[in-house]
């Protein structure tokens, strides 16, 4: 019988997990399996990879063939590289010592290199909001820049047409005093018509 480790689909549309399982090769994808060997979230970022190293090494190590995706997710967890030492320890190239020390540097490098990526992912994230933000800012300064502007130019207006007003009353009122009221040459001319008048 052959045996496979593979991917079976489950999880809603578009949004699908997957579980890691060791299952006949003539069974269906999402059918018989033999054993559950882990889970895979391709929705987060970085994807959640959560494998039982251990049961995935003896599965390798009993001749279970992984699929292109699983041999990948394997590769990144160091499972592929943990059957590598261990092949060389069952042939005498190196001891379980040097291959466990081995392993153990190529996991904290991977860690970091891990860490380094979510960092990066978040430093990202956060420039990316406070650019937004900053955006959104400067969008609404302009605008109420805008609003000001207009606001300057009606009242610019409105004292321009209020002059304009006062400058037109002015002269009328000028003009109708000078009409009622007599001149000082005009009075004693009327007093000495009416003088004539009585003789």
């Amino acid at each position: 019988m052959a045996v496979k480790i593979r991917l079976a689909r489950r999880g809603r549309k578009r949004m699908a997990i997957y579980d890691v399982v060791v299952a006949d090769a003539r069974a269906p994808r999402d059918g018989r399996f033999i054993e559950k060997i882990g889970t895979y979230n391709p929705n987060t970022d970085p994807a959640a990879i959560n494998i039982n190293n251990e049961r995935a090494l003896k599965w390798l190590l009993n001749g279970a063939q992984p699929t292109d995706t699983v041999k990948a997710m394997l590769s990144y967890r160091g499972v592929l590289l943990k059957k590598h030492l261990q092949i060389g320890v069952l042939k005498g190239a190196i001891t379980q010592e040097q291959a466990d020390e081995k392993f153990e540097a190529w996991k904290a490098s991977k860690e970091e290199a891990i860490t380094g990526k979510v960092d990066k992912l978040t430093k990202a994230k956060a420039d990316a909001r406070q650019a937004a933000l900053d955006a959104e800012t400067a969008k609404n300064q302009a605008r109420l820049d805008a609003i000001k502007a207009r606001e300057d130019e009606a009242k610019a207006a409105a004292d321009a047409e209020a002059a304009a007003k006062e400058a037109e009353a002015a002269p009328k009122a000028e003009a109708s005093p000078e009409a009622e009221t007599p001149t000082e040459g005009d009075a004693p001319e009327a007093s000495a018509e009416g003088e004539e008048n009585k003789a």
